[in-house]
């Protein structure tokens, strides 16, 4: 007994102690378990759905005709001979490549979509036959910054093409760079239609392209810059002009652009700049101007440009501009002229010396052949001659008889009562 009874608590216990170590073991299981699977649910949370990120993943396949890169966000449909701008473009787009394709309208809302393209940034459409654009056609495009419609036939560019159709209540459009090199109209369209007043109507609509920073016009057989063309683009600080047929700046106005950087006028057939633009140009605090490969012409015109020429930093390598009128002049260096190496004889161009050699051989024949006429129809000249002189004679005589009745004073009665 006493034996069994000092068993019993011993063992009592130690299943106590088993208990409780069950229990603390127990405990901390659990502990660790609920941490983890807290952490994984937390975490779980913590990744959302591509829809709610902040860089989502966005939707959207590749047309067909195209070639697509979404790392890029770039679309290419070259040379595919397409008809209209494709209806299933992905919204990630941020460059589309339109080249080379057949697109001869481009209508209002051509580039209207659902989700729209409110990332595309940069569209080219060189070289797609264009012949026309509508007005809106650039409309539902918030991010557009810049646009190449070079290498078209363009015959029908809208006024309001960049502003909107409806120009009144539209936002300005967020265009930065506009290159329109290489408009080539067909002829019979370019006589009925002014192509320089059309692309200045469409600059200054609305006042749309207001935060224009570069416009490349270069290319277009431009003879004029019409007035206020450029009126509307006071954030213009790069203008292409190169490889026109310009004339004359004298139309032009380049005062509001106090902002331009570079202006490109060489290749135009430029012969002197006048005072008022001299001045306009050397108004703009950071413009620099490039005037190589015109056609001078140095007479007594050109005295106040060479002033301006020497004293100006505006103008880039001006050393390298040369006379190419008159012949004596031509070659020399416009900053090695004098005012006295400025007249203006009357020496003609060569073309036109040919011009009025050519005119005076032909009037030579024509006179040879009416005196040949006039040789071979002598007989019949000289007898009509002699008609008019008898006719004249006739006459003449007539007219001294009467005067000899008037005159003799024994027929003064017989003529006054020549009645009774």
């Amino acid at each position: 007994m006493p034996g069994g009874c000092s068993r019993g608590p011993a063992a009592g216990d130690g299943r106590l102690r088993l208990a409780r170590l069950a229990l603390v073991l127990l405990g901390w299981v659990s502990s660790t378990s609920l941490p983890s699977s807290a952490s994984s649910s937390t975490s779980s949370a913590s990744l959302p759905a591509p829809a709610a990120s902040g860089q989502p993943r966005l939707p959207g396949r590749c047309p067909p005709p195209c070639e697509c890169s979404e790392a890029a966000r770039t679309v290419k449909c070259v040379n595919r001979n397409l008809t209209e701008v494709p209806a299933d473009l992905p919204p990630y787009v941020r460059n589309l490549f339109l080249t080379g394709n057949q697109l001869a309208v481009l209508p209002a809302g051509a580039f209207a979509r659902r989700p729209p393209l409110a990332d595309l940034a940069a569209l080219n459409l060189s070289g797609n036959r264009l012949r026309e654009v509508d007005a809106g056609a650039f409309e539902h495009l918030p991010g557009l910054r810049q646009l190449d419609l070079s290498h078209n036939p363009l015959i029908d560019l809208s006024p309001f093409a960049f502003s909107g159709s409806n120009a009144s209540v539209a936002a300005p459009s967020p265009l930065v760079e506009l290159f329109l090199n290489r408009l080539e109209p067909p002829a019979a369209e370019r006589q009925n239609r002014s192509f320089e007043g059309m692309v200045a109507a469409a600059l200054r609509a609305g006042h749309a392209l207001r935060g224009l920073h570069r416009l490349e016009l270069a290319s277009n057989q431009l003879l004029y810059l019409p007035r206020d063309a450029l009126a509307q683009l006071p954030g213009l600080r790069h203008l292409d002009l190169r490889n026109n047929s310009l004339v004359s700046l004298t139309h032009a106005s380049f005062r509001n652009l106090t902002h331009l950087e570079s202006l490109h006028l060489e290749g135009n057939a430029l012969k002197v700049l006048r005072n008022g633009t001299l001045a306009e140009l050397q108004s703009l605090p950071h413009v620099r101007v490039f005037l190589d490969d015109n056609p001078w012409v140095c007479d007594c015109h050109m005295p106040d440009m060479v002033a301006w020429l020497k004293e100006t930093e505006v103008v880039q390598g001006k050393g390298r501009l040369t006379c190419a009128f008159p012949e004596k002049m031509r070659h020399r260096v416009l900053l090695e002229l004098n005012s006295s190496d400025l007249d203006c004889d009357p020496i003609l161009p060569p073309s036109l010396q040919t011009s009025y050699v050519f005119l005076g051989i032909v009037l030579a024949l024509i006179g040879a052949i009416f005196l040949l006429v006039l040789y071979l129809n002598r007989k019949g000249i000289k007898k009509w001659m002699h008609n008019i002189r008898d006719a004249c004679r006739d006459h003449m005589e007539g007219y001294h008889y009467r005067y000899e009745i008037n005159a003799d004073p024994r027929l003064t009665n017989l003529s006054s009562n020549s009645d009774v």
